[in-house]
């Protein structure tokens, strides 16, 4: 199971954005930025402040990749 960004680095084509637009509103790390590039986990607030800035919510911008469902006892 992880995670991936695809669809935010779309919006970002989609809406004309800018990263570095979106790094000196946010206050995001550059750093943040390379981990979701490498489809890496980031923290909740950080998705949050993303979705804030970019007006959306949290689906438009990032996908669980679900792999083999284990049973919960």
């Amino acid at each position: 199971m992880g995670v991936n960004y695809k669809r935010f680095w779309k919006k970002l084509i989609d809406d004309d954005l800018d990263l570095s637009d979106l790094h000196l509103s946010t206050g995001i790390a550059p750093s943040t930025f390379s981990k979701m590039r490498k489809n890496e986990y980031v923290s909740l607030d950080v998705l949050v402040r993303i979705c804030e800035a970019l007006k959306c919510q949290l689906s438009e911008i990032v996908e669980v990749e679900l792999g083999e469902r284990t049973e919960l006892n």
